[in-house]
């Protein structure tokens, strides 16, 4: 029996917590170095930042001819095209995500949703509801954590625990950890977890300037691009390779 698409959201409902970096990273990693078939149905609405993210992409590959060669080679070398980017609304993201299926000669094995950072924003909920994993991260950032632990709990709460939902995993991920800061501090806020019952990967991301750069006509390494993988130095350090590992792992694809 052949295996389902899987629907997975990086979601919190606090803006800046890396949750669009997270899921271009991860997928492009997915698509381009593992070979996994990915999707993104982007429904941050209004800035559409992935969507924007790939018009830009496009524009320099078509301006650059360093850039134009290395779409013609990697298209050749994996025979496979760049992952599709569709935009949507959260109210109407499933119904996009399932005619993105539908429309597709490919078998897709993962779409990833860009989601509003409230959940107060119309179809968020819903939305949520009809994924099957969620990575939701978090900073050591008494804010940021707060309420992300308020939207993993009522996740939880409101829709896992009384089977309301598809959902199959919610995880926490540490996201710009910062080398210099205490380790005692992520302790504590690792025990709260912990008593809250909110899973939390092994693997963390460290906060390192590289997460916000994007391909140019200058800086001729890429790292976050939805046209091409990571860029194999810059993967180094930057803990990208083991989380799409430990993710891989949880979804088994």
């Amino acid at each position: 029996m052949e295996k389902e698409t899987l629907f997975v959201a990086f979601s919190t409902q606090k803006g800046g917590a890396g949750k669009t970096a997270l899921t271009v990273l991860t997928s492009s990693y997915m698509h381009y170095v593992l070979g996994k078939s990915i999707a993104i149905v982007d429904c941050d609405y209004p800035q559409y930042s992935i969507m924007e993210m790939r018009k830009r992409d496009k524009d320099l590959v078509m301006m650059d001819d360093y850039f134009k060669l290395l779409a013609y080679n990697q298209f050749r070398g994996l025979e496979k095209k760049a992952y599709p980017v569709v935009m949507s609304d959260p109210v109407n993201a499933i119904d996009t995500a399932n005619k993105v299926i539908k429309d597709s000669p490919v078998k897709f094995d993962i779409i990833f949703f860009d989601l509003p950072g409230t959940m107060n924003s119309k179809g968020v909920v819903q939305t949520l509801s009809s994924m099957d994993y969620i990575f939701a991260p978090i900073s050591a950032d008494r804010l940021v954590l707060e309420s992300t632990l308020t939207f993993a709990s009522s996740i939880n709460e409101n829709l896992m625990s009384v089977n309301k939902s598809n959902i199959k995993g919610l995880f926490l991920l540490w996201n710009m950890v910062d080398g210099r800061e205490k380790t005692d501090l992520y302790g504590v806020y690792e025990k709260v977890i912990n008593e809250l019952g909110l899973p939390l990967l092994k693997t963390f991301i460290p906060d390192t300037k590289r997460f916000r750069k994007e391909i140019n006509g200058v800086q001729k390494q890429v790292f976050r691009s939805t046209l091409f993988p990571p860029d194999k130095q810059l993967v180094k350090g930057s803990n990208i390779d083991m989380l799409v590992d430990e993710i891989c792992q949880i979804l088994k694809v």
